[in-house]
């Protein structure tokens, strides 16, 4: 527990600074916009870009069961909740993409990366590179392409604009070239590595900030759907592969691996496209804050059924 709170603490701070901010009118809503920009076109792109880039070949390829569990798990769960609230809930596509985000989108490299080495040790390292990478290169452009389409429908325009917007947003083209660059077995100089990271540390916290401030501003609420998502997040994603992992016979540290990485609450990259489309903010956020916070239970319940 004190190891999930520690991994959780800087996310619950840095939301609550950012509420703060909006309180005391130190940061209003368009200007928290402002900062999204900032992190959407410069800081993520960067992070991603040196995230990926900094994971080994021969690591993506380590553990396939594994790596196949997370990547399925990942992929199939947006497209199954995105499907569901968009022709079964009758939500806006817009929405229904950036629910799936919520839903689908674990924040592996923010509490990944400081709950699960400490449990699985070097196995770890796969379960956050590659929910990483899905994160990234899958669900991402996904979103996006759903988002910018539904601009442009508004617009007139083609779907042939709407995919060349698509791969032209930073957050889009990064994580695939670096991906391609991996591939390829090419790395970059030690020197260029820092030179990116410098800004991209800077996401978490600033969109985490920005995402307070807009919560603020947005009034944030508990509503039922905002519970509908915590719960689907936080719960039923991890129990349903946990259940489908039994019945393929999949055990021991695999399946807690997988179904630990699964746990972990929703990340904030549908916060972060929230604001920056201006669609469905108050919900992404309240999701974002209440997963967090529910997650201490949640996540630890899950380690301790798994035997992690």
């Amino acid at each position: 527990m004190s190891m999930l709170l520690g991994a959780l603490a800087p996310i619950v701070v840095c939301l609550g600074l950012g509420f703060l901010a909006g309180a005391r009118h130190d940061f209003t809503a368009p200007q928290a916009a402002v900062l999204n920009r900032m992190v959407m076109l410069y800081a993520l792109p960067l992070s991603l870009f040196a995230g990926v880039m900094a994971v080994p070949r021969e690591r993506l390829f380590s553990n396939l069961a594994v790596l196949a569990w997370i990547v399925g798990a990942m992929t199939v769960g947006w497209v199954v909740v995105f499907a569901v609230a968009r022709y079964w809930a009758r939500r806006p596509a817009p929405v229904a993409a950036l629910q799936a985000l919520a839903i689908s989108s674990p924040a592996v490299p923010f509490v990944g990366s400081s709950v699960l080495p400490d449990l699985f040790h070097s196995e770890a390292a796969l379960a956050i590179a590659i929910g990483s990478l899905v994160v990234n290169i899958v669900q991402v452009p996904m979103a996006m392409a759903v988002l910018t389409r539904a601009g442009l429908t508004r617009a007139g325009l083609t779907a042939g604009a709407n995919l060349r917007r698509t791969f032209a947003e930073p957050v889009v083209w990064s994580p695939l070239a670096a991906f391609a660059l991996v591939a390829l077995g090419v790395g970059l100089p030690r020197a260029v590595a820092g030179s990116l990271t410098l800004l991209g540390q800077a996401t978490g916290g600033v969109a985490l900030f920005a995402s307070g401030a807009t919560m603020f501003a947005q009034k944030v609420s508990v509503s039922r759907m905002v519970w509908v998502n915590v719960a689907a997040r936080n719960l039923l994603m991890p129990a349903l592969v946990w259940g489908l992992m039994a019945a393929a016979g999949v055990g021991g540290s695999t399946t807690a691996l997988v179904v630990a990485t699964l746990a972990i609450p929703s990340g904030s990259i549908g916060t972060i496209l929230a604001i920056r489309f201006e669609t469905a903010t108050r919900e992404l956020a309240s999701t974002l804050f209440v997963s967090t916070v529910t997650s201490a239970l949640t996540m630890g319940l899950f380690l301790f059924w798994t035997g992690a």
